[in-house]
């Protein structure tokens, strides 16, 4: 018959983040559109990351939850985004964790390390930091009880792995990256590996055109290791960037060059050969170098420079505990209140939490100045302890600073020998303590890591005989780094700073519920509270 002869499936419709009531409306709309075809349409509903009873019910009272011949779900835990790099991309996960108490998230989190260790072998030894990596790691030991089949004979691929929450480091995330890849989200935000750029930059030189025509769509890029340059350039500081792309321009233009000098054939079969090569460096040469410059208009203003330098003096300790007049200044211009909270919060995370009248004052300067509606902000921004009063009236940074190095004055920006370049003097808190956990191990810091919140613990995951690893002489150790609640580009760049030196000994992937940065970490916890409908 002909319905035997169609395909499978006409129409894939997904509902991911959708609400009930847009996916029922869509699929309302679908259904009034295929009255009167012939044949008429099949349609399946795919729920991602999982089947809810709840949109079911919506669709059911709709009156279109018959229309679907499959319903099923896709468990969309972990995204491959690069070799080393896993993302949920839960948008929510640090809120819902945090503020609302809400699980979900880490479930999701124990079912995607559940999925790795079935396709890379049982990973043996398991360390955390945080009231979240406690409740991830006992599920995934519930996981693995409740289901004994999960037990496989694959050698294992990971040595370690490392369950760390983000409010063990709130500080990292409210500090401006200064990585290349870093600064790239932190100025125009990095999309499931796409960057939007102002198209101006990339416009096509013609001689005598002036500035006619110029493109008005955004410039959308990739932004990968697959890409040479990107990838070789990505996790340095910006500052290191210039001298990389000069180096770059000379060998592509003497590359070039070299048709001058093909007299055979061969020689000119050579060169024609590796002509697409080329081309292709070229072109990511001219992007990169107009991404350069869009940053560097940005990295080189008065406003840049001021805002580094009242978070660095907060990284180093210095006036902490007293308002600062560059944050009164900003409230003053009414400079974006994000920036503002990004500061604010920093100076708190730097004194462990504000005095009393400090935090008052600053409380009353924004909701006077942005509005009495961001009140449920604040509120949740001092109950994710990012902003809060300095409780016992001791600051624990200056000691933690201390004792794991967070601050380092003299940083090598071109050939850096510290994690501390990625943000040209501190050193991320939650890659120092993978670094330690390496060597020598957590039991050198067992009283800083009481004054971070949360537990610390480890586990250990019994192999199957034979499957113990023996290492061979100068083999690296593998260690997976979840950080549940997020993770910056320039903590990813640590990590991997980490995983290329030559006597550390250890690689690291890394896996997030979340890539983010400081702005649209923020952003997730910002409450919007809509006018009376009156």
């Amino acid at each position: 018959s002909r319905r035997e002869e169609r395909p499978y499936c006409d129409t894939c419709e997904v509902f991911g983040h959708w609400t009930a009531e847009s996916a029922s409306d869509r699929v309302l709309c679908s259904c009034r559109e295929d009255r009167g075809r012939s044949p008429q349409r099949d349609f399946h509903i795919l729920f991602v990351p999982r089947r809810s009873l709840l949109c079911e019910q919506w669709l059911k009272e709709q009156g279109v939850l018959g229309s679907f011949i499959h319903r099923e779900q896709y468990s969309l835990d972990l995204i491959p985004f690069d070799g080393d790099l896993l993302s949920m991309e839960s948008e929510s996960a640090f809120k819902e964790c945090y503020l609302e108490s809400d699980q979900t998230s880490l479930y999701h989190a124990a079912k995607g390390l559940m999925t790795l260790q079935a396709l890379y072998g049982t990973i043996p030894q398991i360390f955390g930091k945080g009231d979240c990596a406690r409740h991830v790691a006992n599920m995934m030991i519930r996981m693995k009880r409740e289901f004994p089949g999960s037990q496989n004979s694959i050698f294992p691929v990971f040595d370690t792995l490392l369950l760390l929450d983000r409010n063990v480091d709130l500080l990292t995330p409210l500090a401006t990256q200064l990585t290349y890849e870093g600064l790239i989200d932190e100025i125009y935000g990095i999309q499931n590996t796409y960057v939007k750029l102002p198209p101006e930059k990339f416009a096509p030189k013609k001689q005598g055109e002036g500035g006619k025509d110029l493109p008005t769509e955004p410039k959308k890029l990739q932004l990968n290791s697959a890409e040479e340059l990107y990838a070789e350039i990505r996790d340095k500081n910006f500052n290191a960037v210039g001298s990389v792309l000069s180096k770059k321009a000379k060998i592509i233009s003497a590359a070039f060059e070299e048709r001058h000098h093909a007299k055979t054939v061969g020689e000119i079969k050579q060169f024609v050969s590796q002509l697409p090569h080329m081309q292709a460096a070229r072109s990511s040469l001219a992007n990169h170098t107009s991404i350069a410059e869009l940053i560097k208009d940005i990295t080189t203003s008065e406003d840049f420079f001021d805002n580094l330098t009242v978070e660095q003096e907060f990284m180093s300790g210095i006036d902490t505990d007293k308002v600062n007049n560059y944050i009164e200044d900003c409230i003053a211009q009414k400079h974006p209140l994000i920036k503002i909270l990004r500061l604010v919060c920093l100076q708190s995370v730097c004194n462990s939490g504000l005095k009393q009248k400090v935090l008052d004052h600053y409380k009353r300067e924004i909701l006077q100045t942005y509005g009495y509606e961001h009140i449920l902000t604040l509120n949740n921004l001092e109950k994710a302890g990012l902003l809060k009063p300095q409780t016992s009236g001791r600051n624990n940074y200056p000691t933690i600073r201390k004792t794991l190095r967070l601050w380092m004055d003299d940083v090598n920006e071109q050939n850096p020998n510290d994690i501390s370049y990625v943000y040209s003097g501190y050193a991320p808190l939650s890659v120092r303590l993978a670094q330690l956990l390496a060597r020598p191990g957590w039991r050198s810091i067992e009283e800083v890591l009481k004054m971070l919140p949360g537990p610390h613990f480890e586990e250990r995951q019994q192999l199957p005989t034979g499957l113990q690893k023996k290492r061979q002489h100068g083999e690296n150790r593998v260690t997976l780094v979840f950080f549940l609640g997020g993770v910056t580009y320039a903590e990813i760049a640590a990590l991997r700073f980490l995983s290329q030196m030559e006597d550390g000994g250890t690689e690291y992937i890394i896996a997030t519920t979340k890539l983010i940065n400081g702005t649209t970490w923020i952003k997730s916890l910002m409450e919007k509270l809509e006018p009376a409908p009156f």
